[in-house]
């Protein structure tokens, strides 16, 4: 586990505590942010380090934790405290080692080439899904929306104020609010009136978006143990992957049965799924 926000004169380890946390609804760049967000500038926060693959969050801090708990309910993630202890001698350099920010630079212009990556991808799948009929390509291009969204608000936020950052993240969630709902009533609008999606375009679109984003797992791939936004990066873009293989598994269905429900219903499934993320987003608070 790694990554903090500490500040740059740490207390002495007697006068900190260290309390873990679970957070089982943690998984992707969206909550991250979202929790980084809630605990800046918290009083008595110290440091942050997470743990994706167990949900969990420690958190390095002066005073009660309570408040800390507090903050973290408001995000609706199901966080709960598990335990505090004292913190150990030899935190306070652990905390600048978290601190340090070694290889910023190359995850920076690492992050540059996926926002690059994921922004095209959306263009062209959006395009792509509006003309092939597809509800569930427009919706899968708002997985690439959502990504390039996390990686620009996480390369603007550097250095930016508390406020700034919750702007940003706000600007963010409201864009993919304004889509996810535009996607769904486009699925309610075909589900009433009819659609012919174009099969062989899904499949074709979808197995694009596949190979863009395995190339970005590849990219990735030797950052995804160390800071804490490359492991979840590497988990998102993983969950991506799994879209793209159920858009392309509903566009076999589609020529298979002729049927126009399997774009439906997999277009209404992503743009939830989106929607949801722009909420918790949207639901952020100074």
């Amino acid at each position: 586990m790694q990554d903090s926000s500490g500040s740059s004169n740490p207390p002495h380890a007697q006068d900190l505590s260290i309390s873990t946390f679970a957070i089982p609804k943690m998984d992707c760049p969206s909550e991250e942010r979202m929790i980084r967000l809630a605990l800046d500038g918290t009083p008595g926060v110290q440091g942050l380090s997470f743990d994706l693959s167990k949900r969990q969050l420690q958190v390095i801090h002066e005073g009660a934790a309570e408040p800390i708990a507090a903050k973290l309910a408001t995000l609706n993630l199901g966080a709960s405290l598990q335990h505090t202890e004292a913190a150990a001698p030899g935190v306070e350099m652990i905390m600048e080692d978290l601190g340090a920010g070694a290889g910023a630079a190359q995850e920076a212009r690492t992050l540059r080439v996926l926002l690059g990556i994921n922004a095209l991808m959306f263009a062209i799948e959006i395009t792509v899904g509006l003309f092939a009929h597809s509800a569930g390509l427009i919706s899968d291009s708002l997985d690439n929306f959502a990504d390039a969204s996390v990686y620009g608000l996480s390369l603007y936020a550097v250095g930016r104020s508390k406020q700034l950052k919750l702007r940003a993240a706000h600007l963010s969630g409201l864009i993919q609010l304004v889509l996810a709902l535009g996607v769904l009533v486009e699925v309610a609008r075909r589900f009433v009136l009819g659609s012919e999606p174009e099969s062989l375009l899904m499949i074709g679109m979808a197995s694009l978006a596949l190979i863009a984003n395995i190339g970005v797992l590849m990219l990735i791939a030797r950052h995804r143990k160390g800071e804490v936004h490359m492991k979840a990066s590497w988990i998102f873009t993983a969950n991506d992957v799994l879209a793209n293989i159920g858009v392309i598994i509903a566009g076999i269905l589609v020529a298979w049965t002729g049927s126009r429900y399997p774009d439906l219903i997999i277009g209404a499934l992503i743009g939830l799924i989106v929607l949801n993320g722009a909420r918790r987003i949207l639901a952020l608070k100074a």
